[in-house]
């Protein structure tokens, strides 16, 4: 009711008495009062006189519904936010509600207790100081077509990025770079038949207003943050709806017409790694070749000394720098 309630406090830059409140919705003086008194206890500032009624002087940085949906395409992409001020992790809950769940349920949390990258590893996520969200997508598509869709997501973040001032990289397969730090990452994880996708979910993290004791020493030297690198305080709510719109113009680019051309090309001409010698790790063995191109399914392609020319798949290997974690 709340999240109801403030919307009408959004939209209107007077006050807004009790008694239309309360009309509107068909509750009680009490409900409406307690309402707003929760509002005021998560940092909304509200004006509270008797024969005035209520009016927002000031909303707190935070990412529920009210405060993004103004800044989303006006479509009917995001069907659904759930939002959480803490969470253990935005991917394993919406792996739960994913059956029941609307297609374009965006589920974001303010803080994640047990944040997760790939290989289960560890994903450092305080509280308001970065993006960290999953959304659930259940889209009619061949299985052996997802790994596209983590073109999709790299590029959408990269753009977002590039409108606030940042140009970041791309490190295959779905770490975000910036000034040779990762600054986010992506987590894709799916159910599927044989021929028949149940769901997709797709966990982004991004440290947007992380300062540097927010990082455990043993990652300071290959992580960063927005606000460390820019010398800024970074909107989440606009970071994360620029995210959220430019990955909904590309998908339905994908849905068309199968192609993430335009994903690709992004990926391609921001990639950290292509051009580039890595070294491959693959269950503790180590191997080294050249990057040389991302493939129309978003597999990198990399040359051996042997002059064979392979693909990677993202869910088998790590790949790295030969001087570091670029």
């Amino acid at each position: 009711m709340k999240e109801k309630i403030l919307e009408i406090l959004k939209e209107s830059k007077d006050f807004v008495s009790g008694e239309t409140i309360c009309k509107e919705f068909g509750i009680t003086r009490s409900a409406v009062w307690k309402s707003i008194k929760s509002l005021k206890e998560d940092g909304y500032n509200i004006e509270s006189y008797t024969k005035k009624g209520y009016k927002l002087i000031f909303s707190p940085d935070h990412l529920n519904k009210s405060e993004l949906k103004p800044y989303l395409n006006n479509s009917n992409f995001v069907k659904d936010i759930l939002y959480f001020d803490s969470i253990d992790s935005t991917n394993t809950y919406s792996k739960k509600i994913a059956t029941e769940a609307k297609d374009g349920t965006v589920v974001i949390a303010e803080e994640q207790t047990l944040g997760k990258g790939r290989f289960d590893r560890t994903w450092i996520s305080p509280k308001y100081k970065g993006i960290w969200f999953s959304v659930i997508l259940k889209p009619a598509i061949d299985p052996i077509l997802v790994t596209r869709i983590t073109q999709v997501a790299a590029a959408a973040v990269h753009l977002a990025m590039l409108k606030h001032g940042f140009n970041t990289m791309i490190k295959w397969p779905n770490d975000i770079i910036l000034n040779n730090k990762k600054i986010g990452g992506i987590l894709i994880e799916m159910s599927c038949e044989l021929s028949q996708i149940n769901y997709i979910v797709i966990g982004m993290g991004i440290n947007v207003n992380l300062e540097s004791s927010d990082f455990p020493e043993e990652v300071i030297d290959k992580a960063t943050s927005l606000r460390i690198e820019g010398s800024k305080v970074v909107d989440r709510k606009i970071l994360l709806a620029d995210i959220l719109n430019n990955f909904e113009i590309l998908y339905k680019e994908f849905l068309l017409n199968g192609s993430v051309q335009t994903a690709l090309d992004i990926c391609k001409s921001n990639s950290s790694v292509l051009g580039k010698d890595i070294k491959i790790i693959h269950r503790g063995n180590e191997t080294f070749a050249k990057a040389i191109d991302l493939n129309e399914d978003g597999n990198l392609m990399v040359s051996y000394e042997d002059g064979s020319v392979r693909p990677l798949y993202s869910g088998e290997v790590s790949i790295r720098g030969l001087n570091g974690y670029v």
